[in-house]
């Protein structure tokens, strides 16, 4: 049943590809015929490179999905060799299908943002040996369990994530309490819980605070901004006054929660540290965001992939090489506690955070 669907899929996408000159292209080169042992040439003879994207989300969820759908069309336009495609909204049992139907188009590499692809991605990597696969947020030993050596994990490191939000998380806190909403709980989730809670406690510490951490939270879902909601609500009436997510469209959920309880207030007192991508302004209870420059950990795959070197790796990123950074803080952080913020974020760079 699974290898007819693929087979379903691969015909629709590449009917699609011939009626539209290369499909949903995002990256304005549309067309490029490729794919392992199939890359064509442009006019100067030069090869070309395709990438599928798949994801369970939106790429319009303002979130996650947003995020991880730009920062790879950043890296094709970056990048004149490669264009791209994108298969958004999946259901779980739909990850397999739509990577087969990407191999079966010719695609050299597949792109996929979360370690619940892993299953899959490694029963399609295993299937079709000379098509590569990268994995963001793949664990560490995924590159290992791939037995043709053609899948990479792109980590960026989940501790730093969580130490960029924790700290001005515990400068902001004014009840003491503060909150996380995640999606699934994953390694990766729980290394950016747990990297917030000892670095707001840390620096709750050195400001003469006592920090709570409640328990984190899981939707189950990245797409559902009720959960989000609901969290939101109920964590707010156990003191919560700052919150961190990992959950894509529940964190939207959440600060729409989190405005909604600000308005009624007459104040902005609670308030959200957002992330992947600097998302100031976009809802009123943002003082700052995290982000994560994916695109740059998948601008190397891609040379992995032009070099013949992909696979059996985990390509890291961090503060120090540049993919992690603090984003623009909001006016409601006060200009002393931005300077301090500034000065605990180089303390991570410099490897004395917390030491």
């Amino acid at each position: 049943m699974k290898r007819s669907m693929a087979i379903l899929l691969a015909l629709v996408l590449a009917l699609s590809l011939a009626a539209c000159g290369g499909g949903k292209s995002d990256s304005g080169s549309s067309g490029a015929s490729g794919g392992s042992g199939d890359s064509g040439a442009s006019g100067g003879g030069e090869k070309t490179y395709r990438v599928g994207f798949i994801l369970d989300s939106s790429v319009n969820d303002g979130g996650w999905g947003t995020a991880c759908y730009s920062e790879l069309t950043a890296a094709v336009e970056r990048n004149p060799k490669w264009s791209m495609e994108s298969t958004d909204n999946l259901s779980h049992d739909s990850f397999y299908d739509a990577m087969v139907a990407y191999c079966n188009a010719g695609f050299d590499l597949i792109y996929a943002p979360g370690g619940e692809y892993t299953d899959a991605m490694l029963q399609v990597a295993e299937e079709y040996p000379d098509v590569c696969f990268a994995l963001l947020n793949g664990g560490e030993d995924a590159p290992g369990q791939a037995s043709n050596g053609n899948l990479t994990s792109l980590l960026p490191n989940g501790q730093q994530i969580g130490w960029i939000a924790g700290a001005l998380a515990g400068l902001m806190t004014e009840s003491g309490t503060i909150a996380f909403i995640g999606g699934m709980e994953l390694t990766t989730t729980l290394a950016k819980y747990q990297g917030f809670c000892e670095a707001a406690q840390y620096v709750g510490e050195q400001e003469g605070k006592t920090i709570r951490a409640l328990d984190a939270v899981y939707a189950n879902t990245y797409d559902d901004s009720s959960k989000g909601i609901e969290f939101a609500n109920a964590m707010i009436e156990q003191g919560a006054d700052v919150f961190f997510g990992d959950a894509s469209a529940v964190d939207s959920g959440a600060r729409q929660a989190i405005d909604e309880h600000n308005a009624k207030t007459g104040s902005v007192s609670v308030y959200d540290i957002a992330q992947p991508a600097d998302y100031l302004g976009q809802n009123e209870c943002i003082i700052g965001s995290q982000i994560t420059d994916n695109s740059s950990l998948i601008a190397l795959s891609f040379e992995a992939v032009e070099n013949g070197t992909f696979g059996g790796e985990v390509l890291f990123g961090n503060l120090q090489n540049g993919v992690l950074a603090p984003g623009a803080l909001s006016d409601l952080v006060p200009a002393e506690k931005q300077e301090q913020y500034s000065a605990y974020v180089q303390q991570m760079i410099d490897g004395t955070f917390m030491q």
